[in-house]
């Protein structure tokens, strides 16, 4: 019979939750931790199609406080007939665990609470254990974990550390632990010319050879050397579009798209200061459109990156690197509010057409949960 963690996984994966919808993963979550003894409370942000359901649940009230974050909104199934089982079935087949949203995350939060049941069952009150789950990870990330942390801090909920479960493993449980993540920055940038002929390009004034001069810096560039905790930041084009289907005219026109991937060397308006004081020295008619997604952050090696590879090795027997590169999470809010660091299942089908993982990687990450735990809550943390 399959563990409570898979079982648990198999009923998330059940609930259709694509962005925004809340498809009753959050009902189901809040009925198993009330069964816990949790104390849960429903967050609802925004208004009309754009409103988001999160759910916050803790027991105990006392500290230290541990916290588990997560979310159980996923992405859309793509093109339903390449998917081997019913992306919402939870399907169970050779030792694999089929659904949409099951790497990611909804094996990972399944794992969390098994983890949690177990250790609340063996252990005496010993202080508080959260966990923190939203609804809108995979979408705009407006009024989800960003909102959960501001009503944490007014309503007096901060955890001392958290983990987060999102698939940090590249190939095998044991591999990888997010200590920080890349800021990321996009810009649509608009560069406006002359119509003309080809053949009288004095009549004209091409914006696309401005536009290549002012894309130079983000061309496919490393902008620094890295530090410690980082990789380089770089910069990619990501389109060029004139709208313009005619080879004998000079478009009006141009706009291309970037975006810049930085480390804890930079700040976003540094970064954008730098690429305007660029443009204007190409010259003539521009605009750019920013858009920041994420600030950098890292979790110094300490306390918890030292707890969480611990325990993690304790399981495995292999001692997880600490790494920053990947895209964006939702740990880049709660670093605001206390610790934070990522650990979960191995994220290789992630976003795919069968969207699997091991059944046996859900049960031994559960087990490297309760070692967490065991940790954590030990005298001398």
């Amino acid at each position: 019979m399959p563990s409570y963690a898979i079982q648990l996984a198999q009923d998330l994966v059940r609930c259709p939750s694509v962005t925004p919808a809340e498809g009753g993963a959050l009902d189901l979550l809040q009925e198993e931790l009330s069964k816990l003894g949790f104390d849960c409370t429903r967050l609802p942000f925004g208004e009309g199609a754009a409103r988001i359901d999160n759910l916050f649940a803790r027991r105990g009230t006392k500290n230290p406080h541990f916290a588990f974050a997560g979310h159980t909104d996923v992405v859309p199934v793509g093109d339903l007939s390449q998917w081997q089982h019913d992306p919402f079935s939870g399907t169970l087949q050779d030792g694999k665990l089929f659904g949409r949203g099951v790497a990611d995350m909804k094996g990972g939060v399944a794992a969390f609470v098994a983890a949690v049941a177990d250790f609340i069952q063996h252990t005496s009150n010993v202080g508080s254990i959260s966990l923190i789950i939203t609804g809108d990870e995979e979408g705009d990330a407006n009024f989800g974990t960003v909102k959960m942390v501001e009503w944490m801090e007014a309503n007096h909920q901060v955890p001392d550390v958290c983990v987060v479960g999102e698939p940090t493993n590249p190939s095998q449980i044991g591999d990888v632990i997010k200590n920080g993540r890349r800021g990321s920055l996009s810009c649509r940038l608009q560069v406006d010319g002359m119509q003309g002929h080809v053949a009288y390009p004095h009549l004209a004034d091409n914006p696309i050879t401005r536009l290549l001069a002012m894309l130079a810096p983000v061309n496919g560039c490393k902008l620094d050397g890295g530090n410690d905790y980082f990789e380089p930041s770089a910069a990619n084009l990501t389109s060029i579009d004139t709208g313009n289907f005619a080879s004998n005219v000079i478009p009006a026109v141009v706009t291309a798209r970037f975006n810049i991937r930085f480390n804890t060397e930079h700040k976003s308006n540094d970064l954008i200061a730098w690429m305007e004081e660029h443009f204007d020295r190409i010259g003539g008619q521009w605009q750019a459109t920013w858009h920041l997604s994420a600030q950098p952050f890292v979790t110094p090696v300490g306390a918890l990156t030292n707890l969480m590879q611990i325990a993690v090795e304790s399981v495995t027997g292999q001692k997880p690197i600490l790494s920053t590169n990947g895209g964006t999470s939702d740990a880049r809010f709660i670093t605001m509010i206390c610790p934070v660091a990522e650990f979960g299942l191995v994220g290789k089908t992630m976003h795919q057409v069968n969207e699997y993982v091991d059944v046996a990687d859900i049960d031994q990450l559960t087990l490297v949960y309760h070692e967490m735990l065991v940790q954590f809550f030990k005298d001398d943390f």
